[in-house]
């Protein structure tokens, strides 16, 4: 079988999207059930080990307890079942995998994952600590420094996610999601892993994304010339539409994000998640949904049907940044944990101590995100526009939250009213 990496590169050399779930579930079998459901779908698809919650935040006891006294658990506790348990798993799931964590110490988790054979995981020193805890960016860095030095060595190297372009889901404007991406990816470069993908998080202005996508592209040759790269988007992480219809509008406009932009993989969503942790069948329906859209999408594509990117000069103030982290450090760890410390990073809205917390996004007049407040980083604030002037209040800032979960689901109910029109 293919490696995760090799897979994404042969489907991409063919044209195909390749489509993952958002997957995991406590019980080996639950997980064998899950991942032969994938591989079965008629989708160009990957499979997904989600770990559970008490795992993540290496509360490993717990997450035994629970499987001794069949307690539901929100994910796989990758060390409470053992790394023979795992390379059983991924042996009998027959397609590649990756294992999804959130830990911003997973020194133990890559330690199983290794000796289990596993081939791809995903996370980074800053984009898995500063959104899920209290645990120090420094501690972070140099963990997952140790983290990438296994990953490097294993018999069978591991294939690394950058979550940098994920950052808090939503709310972070393009050009610092694309740039931390850009220097995780520089991160486990340095500590020796040649396999990396670069992932971006779709978010409210299409053309936006598009210019996002195009500059991840750009920065990723700049400054990881000797990697094997490829691009990662992630259906919109923030508040989802309430309605199946809208749901499925957001997904669809992903897909055909990911075809337009030339990004080789897409992790979708399903309208469950917005309420609960999604059935096998879901997950199902919503990679075959993005696959078939993305084939429709491809064809588009081929007639000169691609809507064109937005030009914000975003490519430049992502560069930008990552110029003025490198300049603060001798390696690229102690010039993130730098650049945070003095606010040349910043990420809106984050509450983690080691993050600044003087910088402001909003949504402007033009649909777009952009900066109201920099604080200490070189980026641009557009003073002109009321919208970036004005001041975010908690019922703006609720309301920008929600932008996409009624912009989609009012697309639903402008839809069903004209059909009952007519």
């Amino acid at each position: 079988m293919a490696s995760f990496a090799g897979f994404v590169r042969g489907a991409a050399a063919a044209g195909r999207l390749v489509v993952q779930p958002r997957m995991g579930f406590g019980t080996v079998e639950r997980m064998r059930a899950g991942l032969t459901a994938v591989r079965d779908c008629r989708a160009t698809a990957v499979g997904t080990v989600t770990l559970d919650s008490y795992t993540r935040v290496g509360d490993h006891a717990s997450a035994r307890r629970a499987l001794r006294e069949g307690a539901d658990l929100n994910g796989f506790p990758l060390l409470a079942h053992g790394a023979a348990a795992v390379r059983d798993l991924l042996d009998a799931a027959g397609l590649p995998v990756q294992v999804r964590h959130g830990s911003p110490l997973p020194l133990d988790l890559f330690r199983v994952m290794t000796a289990a054979g596993v081939d791809a995981t995903e996370g980074g020193p800053v984009s898995y600590c500063l959104p899920y805890g209290r645990v120090p960016l420094a501690e972070s860095a140099d963990d997952w420094a140790r983290c990438c030095d296994l990953a490097a060595s294993a018999p069978r190297p591991m294939h690394l996610e950058t979550f940098g372009g994920c950052m808090l889901g939503q709310l972070c404007p393009p050009s610092l999601l694309v740039a931390l991406s850009v220097l995780e990816g520089m991160f486990f470069r340095e500590h020796g892993v040649g396999s990396v993908s670069l992932s971006y998080a779709q978010q409210v202005h299409p053309g936006q994304d598009l210019e996002a996508l195009a500059a991840l592209r750009t920065l990723a040759g700049a400054y990881l010339p000797d990697v094997d790269t490829h691009l990662t988007l992630y259906t919109y992480m923030g508040v989802f539409p309430r309605t199946p219809i809208g749901s499925f509008r957001l997904l669809e406009d992903s897909v055909r994000l990911a075809v337009h932009s030339g990004v080789e993989r897409l992790v979708v969503k399903t309208p469950a998640e917005a309420r609960r942790i999604p059935t096998v069948e879901e997950n199902v329906e919503a990679l075959e949904f993005a696959d078939a859209i993305a084939r429709q999408a491809a064809a588009d594509c081929a007639r000169d049907h691609c809507p064109p990117p937005a030009g914000t000069r975003l490519l430049d103030e992502a560069r930008t940044l990552v110029e003025a982290t490198l300049e603060l450090g001798r390696d690229i760890g102690a010039a993130l944990v730098a650049a945070f410390a003095r606010g040349v990073l910043d990420v809106p809205y984050c509450l983690h101590r080691d993050n600044a917390g003087r910088s402001r996004a909003v949504i402007d007049e033009r649909g777009m995100l952009g900066w109201s407040r920099a604080g200490g980083m070189p980026v641009r604030v557009r003073r002109s526009d009321a919208d970036c002037a004005a001041p975010v209040t908690a019922r703006r800032l609720t309301a920008m939250l929600a932008h996409n979960e009624r912009r989609y689901d009012r697309e639903d109910l402008v839809g069903a009213l004209l059909r009952s029109a007519a």
